[in-house]
């Protein structure tokens, strides 16, 4: 009987990758385990594969630690302040994350798409140098910047607030070079079709561009929120009140006062696991044709 040679590569191929996605999938199904077994069996020298004995005791320390206002509201004109109902600190800690890593996502994909479409279309002196600039941007490393942005911060007083967070991740220099990348692909003529008909520069971007830089911006909204979502180092920076923390900063503090508690740790993980796997659902299939039209245009 002769074997099909391209249906043995198929198949070894579809083995290669099933193999890699359990790979990849485990430390979240260890974690996700994890989080619901006692400390015993978190420890134990012959590691369960499987729950023995399910509990919620990890769940209830991380939400019974602390309390803190659901949400916070600051006029600084009067200097008042609206606070919500008190709850578990943890609560406000996932919701700080979430919104910093919401508000991120949509002001970069907003200022990359205005910006990488006027850098790729529009005909302007200085377009090379703004561009060349960008790019050289990215190789800049946080740290470099990072005594400026604080004091920015401090005078603009939103030092040790959420927004000193959000505010240096909009200007990514990433998201204007991907974006860039994508407009470069819009045909020209469509565009001056448009303007011939009488379309504003708005609705001529909005109305033509937009829709065909929706795979560029899917992408770059998934690589924007994991990106704000897991910027530890920036959360450490700027923020030190309990109820402005995220929810890694609020368990590395969980874990400063005391000992070690890796059922803690990973209740923590698989609460702040959560947003990331709905966002990438959502933006799955812009993500996907993002990728491969990238490939594509090489």
């Amino acid at each position: 009987m002769k074997i099909n040679r391209h249906s043995c590569y198929k198949v070894i191929a579809i083995l290669i990758i099933v193999i890699m996605a359990i790979a990849f999938a485990f430390p979240l199904y260890w974690i996700i385990t994890g989080s619901f077994k006692t400390a015993k069996a978190i420890n134990a020298t012959t590691p369960q594969w499987w729950p023995s004995e399910w509990v919620l005791d990890n769940y209830q320390k991380l939400f019974s630690r602390q309390s803190a206002p659901l949400w916070e509201l600051k006029i600084p004109l009067i200097k008042a302040a609206f606070r919500g109902p008190k709850v578990p600190a943890a609560l406000r800690w996932l919701v700080n994350t979430v919104f910093m890593a919401v508000a991120s996502m949509l002001l970069t994909c907003a200022t990359s798409a205005m910006a990488g479409y006027a850098l790729a279309k529009k005909r302007f002196i200085g377009r090379t140098v703004v561009f060349s600039l960008i790019v050289c941007a990215m190789a800049l490393p946080k740290q470099v910047i990072l005594i400026p942005l604080i004091r920015e911060m401090s005078s603009l007083h939103m030092y040790n607030t959420i927004w000193a967070v959000i505010l240096p991740i909009v200007g990514w220099p990433f998201g204007v070079f991907l974006i860039k990348q994508f407009s470069e692909g819009i045909p020209g003529e469509m565009l001056e079709a448009a303007r011939i008909d009488g379309a504003s520069e708005w609705k001529t971007f909005s109305t033509i561009a937009l829709p065909m830089l929706k795979p560029g911006i899917g992408a770059l909204a998934i690589f924007t929120f994991i990106n704000s979502w897991n910027d530890y180092f920036m959360q450490l920076i700027m923020l030190s009140s309990t109820e402005n923390l995220t929810i890694s900063l609020g368990i590395a503090k969980l874990q400063a006062e005391n000992s070690i508690d890796f059922g803690l740790i990973m209740a923590g993980a698989a609460v702040a696991a959560v947003p990331i796997i709905i966002v990438f659902i959502i933006f799955q299939k812009y993500f996907t044709k993002g990728i491969t039209m990238g490939a594509v245009k090489g």
